[in-house]
């Protein structure tokens, strides 16, 4: 069996424009998306479908991958021998400084909210263990966790202040299912306050771990990029 390419994954030709490639990601991630159909949804398909958008949406990164599978060896690329024109120079350009506005306005911050929410849950839980029922330890766990809250609730809000870049879709996903997964977890420590039954702990713990191994996939896909990051 032929191993699928990028262009498979997302229903087009080699031959296809750019404004193809935009037209069938957009069709096929309304598609596949679990949210909005649950028979057919996948995070395996969206995850396949948003790699493959994100090295064909890009011309430049598209000219690599089709080196690399030997689309079109037999033209030679005359813009490419002439150089990018100044409208593409421009658009690159945009593009870095959008990068880079998403970096220090978006990802920095999230990813700073997401680290104290991450690394403080174990030293919560050890003060918690002395005595569960003690009311005042108590009382300071639920402090916790609203602080949880407020911290999560602010990193929702730098998410959604400014589109990601094309270039970091990947990352920016990754980010956005460890707050997904935090926020589950803080419900799940929650419930044990209210019932003290051992389980909810396990969860939220449980919880946290894979939000913190998504948190890392984000933080090694913005590396690859060569771009330098602020915790």
């Amino acid at each position: 069996m032929v191993n699928a390419t990028h262009y498979h994954t997302l229903s087009v030709s080699p031959s296809a424009t750019q404004a193809d490639i935009k037209r069938s990601y957009r069709q096929l991630v309304k598609r596949f998306h679990p949210d909005s159909n649950r028979h057919i949804g996948s995070h395996e398909a969206i995850a396949q479908i948003n790699a493959a958008y994100e090295i064909l949406s890009d011309p430049q990164t598209r000219r690599s991958y089709d080196r690399q599978l030997g689309y079109g060896q037999h033209k030679p690329d005359r813009q490419a021998e002439r150089g990018p024109s100044p409208r593409q120079r421009r658009r690159g350009r945009d593009a870095d400084e959008h990068l880079r506005q998403w970096l220090q306005r978006v990802y920095q911050p999230v990813n700073r909210e997401l680290c104290e929410v991450l690394y403080s849950l174990d030293e919560q839980i050890d003060d918690l263990a002395a005595d569960p029922f003690d009311d005042e330890l108590m009382d300071d766990f639920q402090a916790y966790l609203e602080q949880c809250r407020e911290a999560l609730a602010l990193a929702h809000q730098l998410f959604q202040s400014m589109p990601n870049p094309a270039s970091v879709a990947g990352a920016a996903a990754n980010l956005y299912y460890c707050l997904s997964q935090l926020s589950d977890g803080v419900d799940e420590l929650d419930r044990f306050t209210a019932s003290y039954a051992e389980h909810y702990i396990h969860t939220g713990q449980e919880l946290f771990r894979i939000a913190h191994r998504l948190r890392q996939e984000a933080e090694a896909g913005i590396c690859e990029l060569g771009m330098a990051i602020a915790p």
